[in-house]
């Protein structure tokens, strides 16, 4: 560089020395506390002063300065940039965000792919239920061993109503069965989600599945006098359990469908939209099995009436109705 290159340029960053300085020291101020916490004037001077630094990049692009200043003024303008247009959210904000309108939103866009996920449980346990009632032997096809855990048509009611109501979580078969079936159930939500991209099918039919393994089950203590017991036990984390896997098969149709009718949008592009609100349902999913298995795991071994556990269950399952309902609604 000529001695007349290096003059213009020692120049020019002394005329405009200052201003980097002030924006620099903003940007730094803006990276550590967030532009939210800064005052009016210095988020107006942050950003009068980035689009000054832009201006002196280009100026300085063009006039062909030092590599030095165009490598500072370029990182400068980048971090500029991130302060004052990236999304300032923080990770409790991006969370509140989703619980009060991100996720009961998409629940009411997507409604109809979650009834359709609702409705593929209750057949199947309709089918279970009749099955059962018409041949005992279709238990065996539909329970698999690991959750029978040796009840069937062979056990006798006493075997049956003891392990509803038993206290001591240790020796309660019943209470294995519900961990199994949580395991069981949430590897069933996955699926429904994960699968439904192809073509929706797999979705359907796992949940129809699970809804035969229930509709067994239930049969088996239904047609022992213990339909209202099983019941109660099952409302406790089977409401929210239940629900989840619904709502995780809805997630999973939402993409099929993207798929199978994309409409006027490629498929590649009408799948990325749907995506956005089955991730969000997905999420809701999760969110529900947790709060299930602490319902489980607590209010099983705490709560023996019967009446207390309907009204445990489907209170919880009205909280979570009117969330989904009420949530994240703009006031007029």
């Amino acid at each position: 560089m000529s001695e007349a290159d290096l003059i213009r340029s020692a120049r020019f960053r002394k005329e405009r020395e200052a201003g980097w300085q002030r924006l620099e020291a903003l940007v730094a101020r803006a990276e550590r506390d967030g532009l939210q916490r800064m005052e009016f004037a210095e988020a107006r001077d942050l950003a009068a002063l980035y689009r000054q630094a832009t201006t002196s990049l280009a100026i300085a692009r063009e006039i062909s300065l030092d590599k030095g200043l165009l490598n500072y003024l370029e990182a400068l303008t980048a971090r500029a940039y991130l302060s004052v247009y990236a999304p300032q959210e923080r990770l409790g904000g991006l969370f509140r965000k989703f619980f009060t309108q991100g996720a009961p939103q998409a629940m009411r866009r997507s409604w109809l792919f979650i009834a359709i996920g609702f409705l593929c449980m209750g057949l199947g346990v309709l089918a279970g239920y009749q099955l059962f009632l018409e041949n005992s032997a279709w238990y065996h096809v539909f329970m698999p061993p690991e959750l029978a855990g040796g009840r069937g048509p062979s056990s006798t009611t006493e075997e049956l109503r003891r392990v509803i109501y038993d206290e001591d979580p240790s020796a309660s078969g019943l209470g294995a069965f519900a961990t199994t079936l949580f395991s069981h159930n949430t590897r069933i939500a996955i699926f429904v989600f994960g699968l439904g991209v192809f073509l929706c099918a797999p979705a359907i039919l796992l949940t129809f599945y699970n809804g035969l393994m229930l509709g067994a089950f239930y049969a088996l203590h239904a047609e022992r006098g213990l339909g209202a017991d099983l019941g109660g036990w099952l409302s406790i984390h089977g409401v929210t359990e239940i629900s989840a896997i619904c709502i995780a098969c809805g997630g999973g149709l939402q993409l099929g469908a993207a798929v199978l009718f994309p409409g006027s949008r490629t498929r590649s592009r009408a799948l990325y939209h749907a995506g956005r609100d089955a991730a969000k349902l997905a999420l809701v999913a999760a969110v529900m099995l947790i709060a299930a298995a602490l319902l489980e795991g607590f209010g099983r071994q705490l709560i023996q009436d019967i009446t207390a556990r309907y009204a445990l269950g489907w209170g919880i399952g009205l909280c979570w109705l009117a969330w989904f309902v009420l949530g994240g609604r703009v006031r007029q």
